[in-house]
């Protein structure tokens, strides 16, 4: 059996490959499907299945344009009420590749037409055909976690978290502990809340160290599993109904417009009626020394993807600035990925452009959290005046003393009300997140914005004083 798991950092997803008897099969396909086509070839196998485990919420999927490339048949849950030609999956539905039985559990709970796929491998034990070695498990058991219960636009949150607790406990925990577990999605997807950084794990692993598999009884669970979710961004449920009908092809984007500084300033001039979003994906640090005003940054080198498409939504045509012309193809695939493809265009010649413009440049001030606690420290700024993006699982941890907690997932829907009088420093985990925070007070009107370098992990390295919430209620 050939197996491979391809993970997008961008998009903390992971997608698979499945091969034996010259056939493949395919699991939750990222939009851009290239890589699986090389894959294919290079193991001279022929793509003959494309098996969803669920309507994705978080990206588009490429299911349809790798069928129609390859000739693969589609498998999702039957639930599901697909727009595209498909074989429905139901309990016990089964597919054969050579040597590989591909069989389907329904097991509804993050979704009502949620599947997993158990994988048995009938050449490496035919004295035990019907031991399986693994399955995927989609978004019903990642690796320390499970899936969250409110992206049903037919059941309620508390009714999904009941299926989801039959699917985990009659199904996935019957399977053997050997069995490898390979989930859809990893550690920083909003898919889930407290998932670890492993990429697979096994059974037995998770029924002993995964929490929610901890709790003892059904209505605990949907207690627990519905009580403080982070907040959803409003495109994951336009993604998962482009996903029920299948998207369209990415051969043939047209092409990206390049904008002069010119046009670009009268864009954002007219931006009260055209709510003009010009995204500036450059590293963090370069956007801090000097940007268009107005504009946000949203750095490619972190989950690029899964932020604008929560921050800017996928009907936003944004304008790009980039350092090259490479990472303005880059962020826009990128884009495509969670379903935003239509764009004003690009920034041509980028921030030197804008410069030998003789245009506004502004800055973000940054400071290291050595001065951040020194400035609390002397009174020249408050707690009041630090404001911590992190999600709150984040929080509890581990933060400092009374900063108030607001998660940059909860700024589309308005942004934190801060005193413009007051100096205020945005600090997150790394940094990622507190200049995308950054930039959007700034294009708000604020214009005594901090970044904190290095974030929350920084101030720990340098054992500043922080207070975990446990102790905190103490």
């Amino acid at each position: 059996m050939y197996f491979e798991q391809f993970y997008l950092t961008c998009l903390a997803h992971a997608s698979y490959m499945i091969g034996s008897g010259g056939e493949a099969a395919v699991v939750d396909p990222q939009r851009d499907v290239d890589i699986y086509l090389k894959a294919a070839a290079e193991q001279n196998l022929k793509i003959r299945h494309i098996f969803e485990t669920h309507l994705h919420a978080d990206f588009v999927s490429g299911h349809k344009e790798l069928a129609a490339r390859t000739g693969a048949k589609i498998y999702i849950g039957a639930q599901a009420n697909a727009g595209f030609p498909h074989l429905p999956l139901t309990d016990g539905v089964e597919v054969k590749m050579g040597a590989v039985r591909i069989r389907a559990l329904e097991t509804p709970g993050h979704t009502p037409e949620s599947v997993c796929l158990v994988i048995t491998d009938e050449e490496k034990s035919p004295e035990s055909k019907a031991q399986p070695c693994a399955v995927l498990t989609g978004d019903t058991l990642f690796i320390g976690d499970v899936g969250r219960p409110d992206l049903s636009t037919t059941h309620t949150p508390r009714e999904l978290a009941g299926l989801l607790y039959d699917s985990l406990h009659e199904k996935l925990l019957a399977l053997p502990d050997a069995v490898k577990v390979y989930p859809a999605h990893g550690a920083g997807s909003l898919c889930g809340r407290a998932m670890r950084a492993e990429r697979s794990s096994t059974i037995g692993t998770e029924r002993l160290t995964n929490y929610a598999l901890q709790i003892a009884s059904r209505e605990e669970f949907i207690t627990q599993l519905t009580a403080n979710l982070p907040s959803r961004p409003d495109y994951f449920l336009e993604d998962a109904e482009i996903n029920r009908s299948g998207a369209a092809t990415l051969t043939e984007l047209p092409p990206l417009p390049a904008l002069s500084p010119a046009e670009v300033q009268a864009l954002l001039q007219q931006n009260a009626h055209l709510n003009v979003n010009v995204l500036d994906v450059r590293p963090g640090d370069e956007f801090a020394a000097g940007h268009v005003p107005g504009s946000i940054n949203i750095a490619l080198s972190g989950q690029f993807a899964s932020w604008a498409g929560g921050i800017l939504g996928i009907h936003s045509k944004p304008v790009l600035i980039g350092e090259s012309d490479a990472q303005i193809e880059e962020a826009r695939m990128r884009l495509a990925r969670v379903g935003i493809e239509e764009l004003r265009g690009y920034l041509a010649g980028g921030i030197a452009a804008w410069r030998k413009a003789r245009l506004p440049v502004l800055k973000t001030a940054q400071i290291s959290p050595q001065e951040l606690n020194q400035k609390l420290r002397e009174g020249s700024l408050r707690a009041a005046d630090v404001l911590d993006v992190r999600r709150e699982g984040e929080w509890q941890a581990g933060h400092i003393a009374e900063v108030q907690c607001r998660a940059l997932d909860t700024f589309p829907h308005g942004l934190p009300a801060i005193d413009r009088s007051r100096p205020v420093a945005i600090h997150c985990k790394s940094g990622y997140r507190s200049m995308i925070a950054c930039s959007l007070l700034e294009r708000a009107g604020h214009r005594n914005v901090l970044n904190v370098a290095g974030g929350f992990d920084a101030w720990h390295a340098a054992e500043l004083p922080e207070v975990a919430e446990q102790l905190a209620k103490a």
